[in-house]
């Protein structure tokens, strides 16, 4: 593995073995980089680069515009994706890309819950990803299925999946109950802009399973084929 920081965030990279391998960026709420990749590599996957992100700001660093708290115990929502998006692209990207061999043969990011929601506003507004994963991602958030449906993703994006446990939607909660309904029109607004797209609705709540979910993920973009589904 080799480490490095760009502020307060830390990037692991779990280098391919071979060199001119795809770089997938994942964000992780702690470190869990590490389990992703061992259930990735004990499955026989395609040979690939992880670099992992962590040390994120989880409410600020992953959504792109304000919002107010789920509850009274929560923090707002104070976005900053685009400030973000412009590091992770200019600055993260070529010291990572620096540290493996070869040029990547594509790149693709992914990531979980807030993190599945920056996911898909990236391949939206950067050509810097050609695929994208996004797990239990929270597209519950206000405003969002209305703005990734009011415009096409970037050029690049051509590889999409998206998934979700199937009982995240049983919430009285006005916003997280729309979830399941917003990552299916999206889903469905994908295909139509003619993008290799996937749903998979997984059995449990948003919290089951996340590093095997992930790593269904990121096993769909590597390899588009039912093999995703050997991950519960």
């Amino acid at each position: 593995m080799i480490s490095f920081t760009e502020g307060q965030k830390q990037v692991d990279i779990f280098p391919a073995v071979g060199s001119d391998r795809p770089v997938l960026y994942l964000h992780t709420f702690g470190q869990e980089g590490r389990e992703v990749w061992n259930q990735l590599k004990a499955s026989g996957c395609p040979d690939f680069t992880l670099a992992a992100v962590s040390g994120l700001d989880w409410n600020h660093d992953m959504v792109p515009w304000d919002a107010p708290a789920l509850s009274d115990t929560d923090a707002p929502f104070t976005g900053s994706a685009d400030a973000w998006l412009r590091l992770l692209t200019d600055r993260i990207l070529p010291q990572a890309e620096a540290a493996v061999p070869g040029t990547p043969a594509w790149r693709g990011i992914a990531g979980y819950s807030l993190a599945g929601l920056f996911a898909l506003y990236a391949a939206w507004n950067t050509d810097a990803f050609s695929r994208a994963a996004s797990i239990s991602g929270s597209l519950w958030f206000p405003g969002f299925r209305e703005y990734l449906l009011s415009r096409p993703p970037a050029p690049a994006l051509s590889c999409l999946f998206l998934s979700l446990g199937d009982r995240e939607c049983r919430t009285r909660n006005p916003y997280l109950k729309h979830v399941q309904q917003h990552t299916e029109d999206i889903a469905a607004f994908c295909r139509q802009q003619g993008i290799d797209t996937v749903f998979r609705l997984n059995p449990g709540g948003h919290f089951k399973n996340s590093t095997a979910r992930t790593a269904a993920g990121i096993r769909y973009l590597l390899e588009p084929s039912p093999a995703a589904d050997a991950y519960p």
